[in-house]
């Protein structure tokens, strides 16, 4: 009878032990989830706030004379135009006309 109240007790040791593990686990999966959403928050953050200084400068309603602003500035319009570029290459390839499909042709008659 002790063996088996032993082997219980192991038992409820291990499942009690592996229980703790899961909350931790999840509870640390649940830290994750959220620094990722608050990451995630962050950079449409500063995308919007760089848009918006983007925005300010062309109009002329922000004035900053630095030139790696104006680098990025420049670097935001080619990437810009290059998006352009790939979207009308993209439209050109979807809208082409496809390839023939030659085995759907009537065969000549032949006497």
């Amino acid at each position: 009878m002790q063996k088996q109240s032993g082997w219980q007790s192991r038992f409820q040791e291990i499942l009690q032990t592996c229980q703790d593990e899961v909350k931790r686990t999840t509870e640390i999966g649940k830290k994750m989830l959220t620094a990722s959403r608050t990451n995630t928050n962050l950079h449409e953050a500063h995308e919007e706030l760089g848009q918006l200084v983007v925005k300010s400068i062309e109009s002329g309603d922000l004035k900053w004379d630095n030139p790696k602003v104006m680098e990025l500035l420049e670097k935001i319009k080619e990437c810009e135009k290059d998006l352009e570029t790939i979207e009308d290459e993209v439209n050109k390839i979807k809208f082409a006309a496809g390839p023939v499909d030659v085995s759907k042709d009537e065969l000549p008659k032949q006497d």
